[in-house]
């Protein structure tokens, strides 16, 4: 069983996704999409708010990048 998903704001997990090497593609609007060099065809769309982000869209953000729970954590 995995751990609980932390409870980020978009503004959080974009900086800690661009630590580990991914990269801001494009913004339209109040959406952020971001994607890794090495993968361009794998790209999250993450809305861009001044709110933390709900469980189901880090989840689903998760899951377009292929990152795990426990994967996130270690990024933290």
């Amino acid at each position: 069983m995995s751990p609980k998903l932390p409870v980020l704001t978009s503004k959080k997990l974009i900086r800690i996704l661009q630590s580990k090497g991914y990269i801001v593609d494009h913004q339209t609007g109040s959406h952020v999409f971001i994607k890794h060099p090495s993968r361009p065809t794998k790209i999250a769309t993450i809305p861009f708010h001044n709110r933390d982000l709900a469980k189901g869209t880090l989840a689903s953000i998760l899951r377009q990048l292929d990152i795990s729970v426990n994967d996130l954590f270690k990024m933290l």
